[in-house]
């Protein structure tokens, strides 16, 4: 255990996993590079209470959204958040920062971390994941339905944002592309989104831009193939038996050129439509909840959407009968 980047009141310890597999094109960009961790991230005093909730962060991203931890706290819950490999507190050197090209990767992780709050022997332990996390966890719980007892989505990535020739396109493309050459940078994440957020640039938060960089950040084609195959198996269906609810803005913006509004109160990273058309195939118990004002990460909306969020969150928890409590 060492002390958090996030205080004195925050611990995080790394969980070594397996070296990168054969089959799988490994994040090694150097013979020397160690080989791949997760770090799991909690305040010190967890283990007091019955459940708990482990938090899956999205793309180019890592876990700093300590007030929203607080929130899970002052309900009852302990709260945990898992920085992928290669992702904000994982990141080491000589690895490429976000990369895989098998989202199945992320299996080991998932699972080295749920058994690492699992030890302290919860009565029940819930999910939460933000955007790219939200489809690289569901596509975990398919293979491990008891996982978790419950599934709490913040904007899920489930499909791309683009119209139906260009997802077309782009899908059969990038299977021959990644194929070749797998690392080609066939895009890069948009800007205006990340720069709304930042204090450096006039937003309210402010998150290591190491660990979670707002220019210049390379989108692969290996990775976006795993993307969209990721995508495609949500759009075949899943069976999951667990209850999910699913939160998302009220309304998309312009992901290239969107307005001071639309960065304020929408989402400019992904088409809040194809949550709602996907949400309701990951299972049969999934509820679909608008915040009005929400911008792409719930969490990081002005204070109104943000607090209609939580609220969401824990009502709805209530009504499914996870009321958090002491041991």
């Amino acid at each position: 255990m060492t002390q958090d980047v996030l205080g004195p009141d925050w611990e995080n310890r790394t969980l070594p996993l397996a070296p990168d597999g054969v089959g799988r094109l490994h994040a090694r960009t150097s013979p020397e590079a160690p080989d791949p961790v997760a770090t799991l991230v909690h305040p010190h005093d967890v283990g007091r209470r019955s459940r708990a909730v482990l938090y899956v962060h999205g793309f180019t991203d890592y876990f700093f959204q300590d007030d929203h931890a607080q929130a899970w706290a002052q309900h009852g819950y302990d709260f945990f958040a898992v920085d992928l490999r290669d992702y904000g507190r994982s990141i080491r050197p000589g690895r490429t920062p976000g990369w895989t090209n098998d989202l199945a990767v992320y299996d080991e992780d998932l699972t080295a971390a749920l058994a690492a709050v699992r030890a302290y022997a919860y009565d029940q332990v819930l999910i939460l994941a933000h955007s790219t996390g939200g489809l690289i966890t569901p596509l975990y719980l398919d293979k491990h339905p008891d996982a978790a007892d419950a599934l709490i989505l913040n904007s899920p990535w489930l499909d791309l944002n683009a119209s139906g020739f260009n997802r077309t396109v782009t899908t059969a493309v990038l299977e021959v592309l990644a194929s070749y050459a797998p690392r080609l940078r066939v895009s890069r994440l948009q800007e205006p989104y990340g720069r709304s957020l930042h204090t450096s640039t006039g937003g309210e938060w402010d998150f290591d831009l190491r660990w979670k960089p707002i220019e210049h950040v390379p989108v692969y084609a290996a990775w976006l193939r795993a993307i969209r195959r990721g995508h495609r198996a949500i759009a075949h269906g899943l069976d999951l038996p667990l209850p999910i609810l699913e939160c998302t803005s009220a309304r998309s913006g312009h992901p290239l050129r969107p307005t001071q509004d639309e960065l304020d109160g929408a989402d400019v990273v992904l088409d809040v439509a194809d949550m709602h058309a996907r949400g309701p195939m990951l299972g049969p118990d999934v509820t679909v909840v608008q915040i009005e004002g929400g911008r792409h990460d719930l969490a990081l909306s002005p204070l109104p959407a943000r607090r209609a969020y939580e609220r969401t969150i824990f009502q709805w928890l209530d009504r499914r009968g996870f009321t958090g409590t002491s041991h």
